[in-house]
């Protein structure tokens, strides 16, 4: 299960496919300029965390967010590939609140990608990969991989948009851990499978 240590997570700026409401998966999406300006909106945030150890998924827009976000502890970004965005096949590239999500996430098959099983372990993994450095960590990542300490029970149902920032601390009592919202930008900013406003 997840090593019980703080932790600090990251998501990624905004992409084009962020933008059109796109499930992206493991499809390498750059930042977009919305993204760009998040990225720079949170950098003062982030600046203040007293941090030793700096994880990112290896897709270029989390690689970019933490880039940008990072520069000033002059660190150098560890690259897990188990925080990488779920692989969603044939779903990539589909409506992000498409009805292919509750089928999938009740143990339904991903043709050419991973079940929701699989990837949530996946992601416990790189979370626990990313714990075994020195601490505080930072780790930048995906909306989806909130949903690994979901299906676990580990948080409640929390909601991520582009470039949040959160603090998440592990339970006192109990088996939930503490999320708390740190810094995220202005403006909309929709999480993974939710609809604009009419």
């Amino acid at each position: 299960m997840l090593t019980p240590v703080p932790f600090y997570f990251l998501r990624h700026g905004e992409t084009d496919w962020n933008h059109r409401r796109i499930i992206q998966g493991q499809t390498d999406t750059p930042l977009n300029e919305t993204g760009l300006q998040q990225t720079e909106a949170v950098t003062a945030a982030v600046a203040k965390l007293p941090l030793e150890t700096i994880c990112s998924s290896s897709l270029q827009r989390a690689q970019r967010t933490a880039e940008i976000t990072t520069r000033s502890f002059a660190k150098p970004i560890v690259t897990l590939p188990d925080m990488m965005e779920c692989g969603l096949g044939d779903i990539q590239g589909q409506p992000s609140n498409g009805e292919w999500r509750e089928p999938w996430m009740n143990g339904g098959p991903m043709p050419g990608g991973e079940t929701y099983t699989a990837y949530c372990a996946r992601v416990i993994r790189g979370f626990n990969q990313a714990l075994a450095y020195p601490g505080p960590v930072l780790v930048v990542g995906h909306g989806g991989n909130f949903w690994s300490l979901e299906r676990y029970g580990l948080i409640p149902e929390t909601r991520v948009p582009n470039c949040a920032l959160f603090y998440l601390e592990p339970p006192r009592t109990g088996k939930l851990w503490s999320v708390k919202l740190l810094a995220a930008p202005a403006g909309e900013a929709l999480a993974i499978g939710e609809a604009p406003a009419p």
